[in-house]
């Protein structure tokens, strides 16, 4: 591998890992379910995704390159849902506890 694509990579990896971190920062300091789903989910997303595109750079073949994009993708939509389904959960919870509070 040359040189260059090293280094190309360095920055996508390191910018992951920031934004990894910075999702899990955002999990512990939101105040609620919401933002901390939101936060959650956007940043581990972009963070996979800057790995993934590091990674990439570095690889030996198309298949690893493949295999890394469709890994990537299925995180994508299963965090979508289980952020959907969690934010519905929640706002049923809210409703049913506002119910028990009126009665």
């Amino acid at each position: 591998m040359t040189e260059w694509l090293v280094w190309l990579s360095w920055p996508l990896l390191l910018a992951g890992a920031f934004f990894f971190i910075a999702g899990t920062v955002g999990m512990l300091r939101f105040p609620d379910v919401y933002t901390r789903l939101h936060a959650v989910t956007k940043a581990d997303t972009l963070g996979l995704g800057l790995v993934v595109a590091g990674l990439s750079v570095r690889a030996d073949s198309v298949q690893a390159v493949a295999v890394m994009l469709l890994i990537w993708l299925l995180v994508m939509g299963s965090g979508a849902t289980a952020c959907q389904l969690l934010g519905r959960y929640q706002r049923e919870h809210e409703a049913q506890q506002e119910g028990r509070d009126r009665d």
